[in-house]
């Protein structure tokens, strides 16, 4: 039996009090999903700045309705401290996920960017540290490594930031670091590597590739890559990433104060991935013919990525279950279903 399937037979027999910034949104809904299944009771934050109400709409027709009773939702924006001090109340474990993403985004808005993601995190820490919470698990980003080219990357190394929104997520450590040696608050902080799966919002300027090139093949509507198409990610299936802030939410003293890579260890590229999400289509009876269109290269971008989990593995005893071929291959029923919805 791994580590994590221990814990999650002792979170069943002991249900815990957990709090999702961001829980209407693609990574937090999915956390709040897999915590009610597992009987535990969960208080969500949310202002939809970036999430979607039918995200819950869709966990709450997934669960049962006595397990949907164990969800608290607060409609609130982690900019106001208030807000923040309201949901931290009682709760056990936070889950930070609330951010504004997407490296565009940042780049067109560096202000909004920054008043979400420095600011609303900072709101986020003080709450929880004066609610006495037992831990405080928040996204990272593999963004940080910046123009650091060796690879894999690895915990300790980074370069300088390539755009507003690594900024952000660099502050995030430093504030979290501060905490732990000012106030004896410690963290752990998942830097995320390109995760995907479903309800991940396919439209929009700053969608993720994956939604966006699926909805797009389903649309029959052409591919645009930016640069070569030798562009490399170490994509993460979601179920990963949950697999690691629950992890990480119930580690150890030793393991915490700490950043760890969350990903599979693994690099695909741009063109890969096309051939990998038309062959999934095929599958599924949605064969998409068209060969990709390639343009200029996008600011900000890194050119290759791809995360050493290795500290992950031994601290945390996270095991990634679901390389990307399998992701794909789970998300892509949600996906054609659901595209027309979107």
């Amino acid at each position: 039996m791994t580590r994590y399937q221990k814990l999650q037979n002792e979170l069943k027999e002991s249900p815990k009090i957990w709090l999702v910034t961001g829980v209407a949104g693609f990574i937090g809904s999915n956390l709040l999903e897999h915590l009610l299944q597992l009987n535990q009771i969960v208080v969500g934050l949310d202002n939809f700045a970036t999430g979607h109400k039918r995200n819950l709409d869709e966990v709450k027709s997934s669960t049962s309705a006595e397990k949907w009773q164990r969800f608290t939702f607060i409609e609130g924006d982690i900019r106001s401290l208030k807000d923040c001090q309201k949901a931290c109340k009682g709760v056990d474990y936070v889950l930070h996920q609330a951010a504004l993403g997407s490296v565009p985004r940042s780049i067109d808005d560096p202000i909004t960017t920054d008043g979400t993601n420095i600011g609303g995190f900072l709101n986020m820490l003080v709450a929880a540290r004066d609610a006495g919470v037992a831990s405080f698990t928040y996204a990272a980003s593999s963004s940080t490594y910046g123009d650091h080219t060796a690879l894999p990357k690895v915990e300790e190394n980074i370069g300088k930031p390539l755009s507003p929104y690594a900024v952000t997520k660099y502050v995030n450590e430093l504030y979290a670091d501060v905490f732990a040696r000012t106030y004896g608050f410690n963290t752990i902080g998942l830097r995320y590597f390109n995760v995907f799966g479903k309800r991940q919002d396919p439209n929009g300027a700053y969608a993720a590739v994956i939604p966006k090139w699926t909805a797009a093949m389903i649309r029959g509507d052409d591919i645009f890559v930016n640069g070569d198409g030798e562009t490399s990610r170490d994509f993460c299936f979601i179920e990963n990433a949950i697999q690691a802030n629950l992890l990480a939410a119930t580690a150890g003293p030793s393991a915490k104060n700490e950043v760890y890579n969350v990903a599979v260890g693994d690099r695909t590229t741009l063109n890969d991935l096309f051939n990998a999400l038309q062959s999934a289509l095929s599958e599924n009876g949605k064969p998409y013919a068209k060969p990709p269109v390639y343009r200029e290269f996008r600011a900000g971008d890194v050119r290759h990525s791809q995360a050493d989990i290795g500290k992950a593995a031994g601290k945390l005893g996270y095991a990634p279950e679901y390389r990307i071929n399998e992701g794909i291959a789970k998300a892509m029923p949600w996906y054609i279903e659901n595209v027309g919805r979107l």
